[in-house]
């Protein structure tokens, strides 16, 4: 049986996460806020422009719209210079052997991230030609929870909701996964990921035994 396994990227295929906390972290010196590592978690699966309002909210900052889209680009580029000097190593542990399974196997691969440097990340990292389909920040205009991104996804894939199973690693990630009808599996705190079907640390914990049981059920 063919299914279409649908990946996030940011905490799931590679910790890009670090780095768009640092980005952050050193926008909110600039308005005399400290920006913890705890707080950087609410960004998980977030569009910039939504990070950036939560970001100012939680600052309690007034800014200007104009000043807004100053910030939105300088936290990009920032963020684009850390990813230019990503290589393989930054890959989570086991994904090349997820990955390489599912291909093995003849199931459809698909990216679903809301990330809007997606493509330049996974050929950096030499992932790009994994995947026969791409769908990030440049191709959706609702974020997550809305299941917009994994819709799109399986529309690529010709591959029906029911037959999809969704890789994430935040809970805006899972609930659209459920939103879209599709089997969501967390990657990270159980705690936190409570709401998926299932939930492993990392792919270390998620075996070739599981992966087809769920291409065969």
């Amino acid at each position: 049986m063919k299914k279409a396994f649908i990946f996030d990227l940011d905490g799931v295929i590679v910790d890009t996460a670090k780095f768009h906390y640092l980005a952050w972290r050193n926008l909110a010196k600039g308005i005399d806020f400290d920006f913890t590592e705890e707080q950087n978690e609410q960004f998980k699966g977030v569009s910039r422009v939504r990070s950036l309002e939560i970001l100012l909210d939680m600052a309690k900052y007034t800014a200007t719209q104009e000043q807004k889209e100053v910030w939105l680009v300088q936290k990009n580029e920032e963020y684009l210079k850390y990813i230019q000097k990503m290589d393989e190593s930054e890959i989570l542990p086991d994904v090349p052997r997820v990955l390489d399974y599912l291909i093995e196997n003849q199931q459809g691969i698909a990216l679903g991230s809301a990330s809007k440097n997606a493509r330049p990340i996974l050929e950096r990292v030499s992932l790009l030609d994994k995947f026969q389909a791409i769908v990030d920040g440049n191709d959706v205009t609702a974020a997550k929870p809305d299941p917009e991104v994994f819709v799109k996804g399986a529309q690529a894939l010709k591959t029906e909701a029911k037959d999809c199973i969704v890789f994430e690693d935040s809970i805006a990630g899972i609930q659209a996964a459920n939103a879209a009808g599709m089997i969501s599996i967390g990657i990270g705190d159980p705690t936190v990921l409570h709401e998926a079907f299932h939930v492993f640390t990392n792919f270390t914990e998620l075996s070739n035994d599981f992966l087809q049981e769920l291409i065969a059920s």
